[in-house]
C-alpha cells in the first residue's frame, strides 16, 4: 500500500513491527498504511525490506537507538512503525459470507504470545481463512506476538470474539462444522472430516478448552501419541489439525 506524498499515520495509532520477516511481510501485504522504517546502519540482508519500502519514510539508525525503539525485543537490524493490525469483531464477522472450504482457527485462551503467533503462523501456512479468539483470556496483537507469527498476521483475517461461545454457535449456523481438540476426546483427529467449512478449537496451554466452548463444538477430536510424551503444545497441536485438514482437502481436490 503506497504512502501518497504528505499522508502520515497519527503516531497515537502506529504500532511497532519487529524482525525481519514481520516487516518484510507487512510491507508486502498492503493489509495496513506503513508510516516509518528504521534499520540497522551497515547491516546486511536488508536489500528486499528496504525495496519493500519503497518511498516510505526509511531512517538508519546506530544499533543502541534501534534497541530502545525495539523495547527489548530481538529486533534483527529492523522495526516498522504501521497502523495497527486490522481486528474485525466476531459478532458482525460470523455472519458471513463464507467460501464453502474456509477453514477457521479459534482459539479459547491461549495466553502465550509465542504461542499465539505460531498458531496464526501455521494457520496461515495451510491455508486458514481467520484466526478467532477471544476478548478476554487472550494474548495481544504484541510485538511478540507479531514476531512469532514470522509475517502471517498479514495475511489471515483476525477476528476478537466478545462471547467465544456465542462466536462458535454462531459459526456453526453459518455452516462450519467445529472439531475441539481434546486429548481425550472420542474420535481420531484422522478419523475426523476437516473438509467443508471447518472451524478448528483450540484450548489454553494448560486448562485446554472451556466447559461451555467445548460443549458448543460439533465434535471433539484428539491427536494420538504413543510415545513417552503424554501431551502437546497448543501451537504443535494446531499446526497437526491444520496439515491434516489441508491433507483431506487435498485427497478430495482442493487446493495444490
Amino acid at each position: 500500500m503506497a504512502k501518497t506524498p504528505g499522508q502520515t499515520v497519527n503516531r497515537r495509532q502506529r504500532a511497532l513491527v519487529i524482525g525481519r520477516m514481520p516487516v518484510l511481510e507487512a510491507l508486502r501485504a498492503g493489509k495496513r498504511e506503513p508510516a516509518a522504517l528504521h534499520y540497522l546502519r551497515g547491516a546486511k540482508g536488508l536489500n528486499a525490506i528496504l525495496n519493500a519500502a519503497g518511498d516510505i519514510p526509511a531512517r538508519a539508525c546506530e544499533r543502541r537507538e534501534l534497541d530502545r525503539l525495539a523495547k527489548g525485543e530481538v529486533h534483527q537490524g529492523a522495526v516498522l512503525e504501521a497502523e495497527p493490525l486490522p481486528v474485525e469483531k466476531g459478532d458482525a464477522w460470523a455472519q458471513g459470507p463464507f467460501p464453502e472450504t474456509a477453514m477457521a482457527a479459534v482459539l479459547d485462551g491461549v495466553e502465550d504470545p509465542h504461542n499465539f503467533g505460531a498458531i496464526v503462523r501455521s494457520a496461515a501456512a495451510c491455508g486458514a481463512d481467520a484466526v478467532v479468539f477471544a476478548q478476554d483470556r487472550a494474548a495481544p496483537l504484541s510485538p511478540t506476538a507479531v514476531k512469532s507469527a514470522a509475517g502471517a498476521m498479514e495475511y489471515v483475517t483476525l477476528v476478537e470474539a466478545a462471547n467465544l461461545v456465542r462466536c462458535v454457535q454462531r459459526m456453526r449456523e453459518a455452516g462450519f462444522w467445529m472439531t475441539g481438540l481434546d486429548a481425550q476426546g472420542p474420535t481420531l483427529i484422522w478419523d475426523t472430516d476437516l473438509t467443508g467449512r471447518t472451524g478448528v478449537v483450540i484450548g489454553s496451554e494448560g486448562k485446554g478448552m472451556r466447559r461451555l466452548v467445548r460443549a458448543a463444538c460439533d465434535a471433539l477430536a484428539r491427536i494420538p501419541l504413543e510415545g513417552p510424551i503424554t501431551s502437546l503444545n497448543a501451537s504443535v497441536s494446531a499446526a497437526i489439525a491444520f496439515a491434516e485438514s489441508m491433507r483431506q482437502r487435498r485427497g478430495r481436490g482442493g487446493a495444490e
